[in-house]
Formats: structure tokens, C-alpha cells, sequence
């Protein structure tokens, strides 16, 4: 696979949608959430795009530019940080993402709310942090490049 930053940058720019999107509900909180269907839906929706945007990423990166392959969604956080795309706190927040994305696109019917309130609170935080990673590490490497 060949390398596009333009992708990345593409990509980056979704996630930052996502992310504005899901900041509009922000102060919600919990009990106010378990009965808000419009608010559960929009923070499902956005988590799911946003994770899968963020695995993108993380693939293109590993493949494009590290040549590594991957067979599971969460060895793309852990390649990432082994690669020094991402860093050790950025990793741990960010862990388990890949399992959260496959029980919101097939676990649907039984969600647990409180489970996807905490991702959706961490999200709030952990995508800008990656946005900032990845502009760093994009930086670096066109550094490298040129």
C-alpha cells in the first residue's frame, strides 16, 4: 500500500466532524442519557465513525508506511505505539477501541449504556489527543521525508 497523507488529512478532518458533533452533548449526564434516545444514538453513531476513522488511520500509517500487516483491530493501537505514532498514554486511553467498534456495529440490540456513556467520555478527550499525535507524526515524517 502507498502512502497518501492527503488520506490521512481526509480522515483526520472526519474525525474532527465527529468529535464536534459529539461535544454538543457533552454535559449530559448519565441519568439524563439512559433516557435520551437522540442523545444515545448520536454518541453510538459518532463513537462507531469515530473508532473506525481512527483504525483507518492507524492502518494506512502501518501499512503504507511501516509495511505492517495486521489481523485485529487492536493490534493497530498497539503497532501504532510500538512505531512511536502514538504515544504510551495515548495507547492505554485508546485500548480496547477495536472490540468497543465491533460491539457497536454488532452488538446493537444490547448495548450497555453505561459501558458506552464511558467510552463516549473518553472519547471527548482521547480523539483530539489523537488528532494531535497523528499532526505531530505526520509533521515528523514529512520532515524525514524531505
Amino acid at each position: 500500500m502507498v502512502f497518501k497523507k492527503e488520506s490521512i488529512l481526509e480522515r483526520l478532518k472526519k474525525l474532527e466532524e465527529v468529535l464536534s458533533k459529539l461535544k454538543e452533548k457533552e454535559r449530559i449526564k448519565l441519568e439524563e442519557y439512559r433516557q435520551d434516545t437522540d442523545a444515545q444514538w448520536i454518541t453510538e453513531r459518532g463513537l462507531e465513525i469515530g473508532a473506525s476513522t481512527i483504525l483507518d488511520i492507524g492502518n494506512h500509517i502501518l501499512a503504507g508506511v511501516y509495511q505492517t500487516p495486521v489481523e485485529e483491530y487492536e493490534q493497530i493501537l498497539e503497532k501504532l505505539h510500538e512505531k512511536r505514532v502514538i504515544s504510551k498514554s495515548l495507547y492505554e486511553n485508546l485500548r480496547g477501541l477495536g472490540g468497543f467498534r465491533n460491539i457497536l456495529v454488532h452488538g446493537y440490540l444490547s448495548l450497555n449504556l453505561e459501558l458506552v456513556y464511558g467510552h463516549y467520555k473518553n472519547a471527548l478527550d482521547s480523539f483530539p489527543e489523537f488528532i494531535a499525535e497523528i499532526e505531530r507524526w505526520l509533521e515528523g515524517y514529512e520532515s524525514i521525508r524531505n
